[in-house]
């Protein structure tokens, strides 16, 4: 088992994996930002590669995609700046959250091999197709030991979601909503359904949710009902908002219950 495993083993719930957008606020923010959330205490680091068309992503994330690809962030420069992050800060899992164009321009061999030689220890790709997935992706992210984590939604049949949970590795990430990414105060009354729903599924691997995960009754909500939360958007307005990385990750700790992190 890689890192990210090894923690989803030992650690079934109240998990926080928090995302960001490298290359921002800053083109050479990327290890600040890791060291940050490390020091913190972010179970799981998630990893964005800015792509000039981040169709699952709110006005916030694409927003941060669109600084960092101004600021000269490059899928290369990304991995380089992992690898330091990576040799500053050994055990934390890292996941590159990332669309299939910028990957296939480097090239699904080329690309899981340098995210393994970076210390990736898990791939999200929210436009990669399941059954694309299984005939061209399954092999090679197996050879590099870098599971695909796949994602679901409310409209994804239960068919789907057991197929899901038989041939991808990692955890699976439970978007909670049809729409895009970004903070919300409270869940509505039809997403705790769909997390009741899918948790009574008795899925052998663990879920994260995410899209939506912005104070303590969110955060809390999330972790009710799966192995833990995702927080993106909020995160990304605090790199903004604050004076340093440190500060962010900090009063993201605190916003959403100290013992969070």
């Amino acid at each position: 088992m890689n890192r990210l495993e090894t923690l989803l083993e030992n650690k079934r719930k109240n998990l926080l994996a928090v995302y960001f957008t490298a290359g921002f606020p800053k083109k050479d923010s990327t290890v600040e930002v890791i060291d940050a959330l490390c020091a913190a205490g972010a179970d799981i680091i998630e990893i964005g590669i800015p792509f000039s068309d981040p169709m699952a992503d709110g006005v916030v994330i694409q927003h941060s995609s669109n600084v960092a690809l101004q600021n000269g962030m490059n899928l290369r420069l990304l991995l380089e700046q992992v690898a330091e992050g990576r040799r500053r800060n050994p055990d934390t899992p890292f996941v590159a959250m990332g669309y299939l164009n910028p990957i296939m321009q480097m090239g699904a061999e080329s690309f899981f091999e340098n995210a393994k030689e970076a210390g990736i220890d898990g791939v999200i790709i929210p436009d990669l197709p399941f059954d694309i997935y299984m005939k061209e992706y399954k092999e090679i992210s197996e050879r590099y030991d870098i599971p695909v984590i796949m994602l679901i939604t409310p409209e994804t049949s239960e068919e789907r979601i057991r197929l899901i949970d038989r041939y991808c590795r990692g955890f699976i990430y439970m978007v909670s909503t049809a729409s895009t990414t970004g903070a919300r105060d409270r869940f509505s009354d039809d997403a705790i359904d769909y997390f009741k729903r899918i948790d009574s599924l008795g899925l052998r691997h663990p879920r994260l949710i995410g899209f939506g995960i912005s104070n303590a009754s969110t955060y809390n909500d999330a972790c009710r009902y799966s192995s833990g939360a995702i927080i993106g958007s909020q995160f990304i307005k605090l790199l903004e908002s604050e004076p340093s990385p440190l500060t962010a990750a900090e009063v993201l700790k605190t916003s959403i219950g100290a013992g969070a992190l």
